[in-house]
C-alpha cells in the first residue's frame, strides 16, 4: 500500500518547478528555489537546493520510511543508491509494475527523485567488464526515466598498472559518449562523479574534453583534493562548465573541504543544481542529524547570497 494521505502532493508542497534542458536532453529538475529575505523588501533567490542521497544513512530505509524521514527532516530531493542490498529495493530486476509503483510513491509525495547512483565505471582494462558496465548503465538509465529519475551516477574511476593514463581516459571519454548517446533517447543525464584516483578535477576536464554528448555531466564530490594545487577555486573553474544538476556533499561541520567557497561559486554561477549530503559518520538519530546538516547548509547559502 502507498504512504498514507495526509501527505501534501509536490505541487503544494514545493514553491516552483524547474526544468532544464542538457543539449538533447530535457531533465526535468524538479524543486523549488531557495529563498532568503535580505530586507524587508528584498528578497534574494538562488536555485541551489539541498537534498539526501541514501549511501549509508538511508541504506536500511525502505521507500515508505525514506520519504516520511525526508518529509520530517524538510529534505525534498534524493538520490537512491544502487547494487548493493539497499533496503529501497529499486534495481534493474524489478518489473514494470514495480516501476510505476516506485515513480507513484514520490509523484504523490512532496519528494523528489533526483535519480540513481550507480557503482558502473569505465576504467576496467577487461573489455568484458567494460561492456558489461557499459550495457548495466544503459539499463540503468532507463530505469531512472521509470521510476522518475532525472540522470544516473557514473564512476571514471581508477589507473592501471602498465596502462597509460591517455589510455584509460580516452576509454572512459568513450564509454561516456556511449552511454550519454542512449540517455539523451530518455531525457536522462549522465553524472561522472570525481571518485577514484582518476577522478580528480584536472582528469575529470581532461576525459570531457573528449566525451561530445550533452547529456554527460560532470558531478563533483566535495573532496578535500580539490582545494590541491593552485586552490578550490583555480580546480573548480577547470570543471564549471560541464557540471550536471547533482552533488554530493558531505559533513558540513568537516573543515578539511571548504564548503563555504563552494556554495559561493554555486551561488554566483546561478547553478541549479542539487547539493546531495553523503553522509557515513554514526549518529545516534540520522533524522535529526539530517536535520541539523540542512540547517548548516541554509546558513551557508544565506552567506553566499549576503556575499
Amino acid at each position: 500500500m502507498f504512504i498514507n494521505q495526509q501527505r501534501l502532493s509536490r505541487r503544494g508542497f514545493l514553491a516552483g518547478g524547474l526544468t532544464t534542458t542538457v543539449g538533447m536532453c530535457a531533465v526535468a529538475a524538479l524543486g523549488s528555489s531557495s529563498s532568503f529575505g535580505t530586507d524587508e523588501t528584498t528578497e534574494r533567490k538562488t536555485k541551489v537546493r539541498f537534498g539526501f542521497t541514501t549511501y549509508t544513512w538511508g541504506k536500511d530505509w525502505d521507500l515508505p520510511t525514506l520519504i516520511a524521514n525526508c518529509r520530517k527532516a524538510k529534505v525534498v530531493g534524493v538520490e537512491l543508491r544502487t547494487s548493493d542490498k539497499y533496503a529501497h529495493g529499486v534495481e534493474l530486476e524489478i518489473g514494470d509494475e514495480q516501476r510505476r509503483e516506485v515513480k507513484k510513491r514520490f509523484t504523490d509525495s512532496p519528494v523528489t527523485l533526483v535519480g540513481l547512483a550507480t557503482s558502473e565505471r569505465f576504467d576496467w582494462p577487461d573489455e568484458a567488464k567494460l561492456k558489461a558496465a557499459i550495457e548495466a548503465s544503459k539499463g540503468f538509465v532507463k530505469l531512472s526515466r521509470d521510476v522518475g529519475g532525472s540522470g544516473v551516477r557514473v564512476f571514471p574511476n581508477q589507473f592501471h598498472p602498465n596502462v597509460p593514463h591517455e589510455k584509460t581516459i580516452e576509454q572512459i571519454a568513450s564509454a561516456l559518449n556511449n552511454v550519454g548517446a542512449f540517455a539523451a533517447d530518455y531525457g536522462q543525464e549522465v553524472r561522472l562523479e570525481c571518485h577514484g584516483d582518476a577522478g580528480d578535477l584536472a582528469t575529470i576536464r581532461a576525459i570531457m574534453d573528449g566525451v561530445t554528448q550533452r547529456c554527460v555531466r560532470v558531478k563533483l564530490n566535495s573532496d578535500a583534493r580539490d582545494a590541491a594545487g593552485k586552490g578550490f577555486e583555480y580546480n573548480f573553474n577547470l570543471v564549471k562548465d560541464f557540471l550536471g544538476h547533482t552533488l554530493h556533499a558531505h559533513d558540513y561541520t568537516d573543515t578539511k573541504f571548504p564548503n563555504q567557497l563552494q556554495i559561493d561559486l554555486l551561488v554566483k554561477m546561478n547553478w541549479d543544481g542539487w547539493m546531495l549530503l553523503e553522509a557515513s559518520q554514526k549518529v545516534p538519530d540520522r533524522v535529526q542529524a539530517l536535520i541539523e546538516q540542512r540547517e548548516l547548509w541554509e546558513k551557508m547559502v544565506a552567506n553566499a547570497l549576503k556575499a
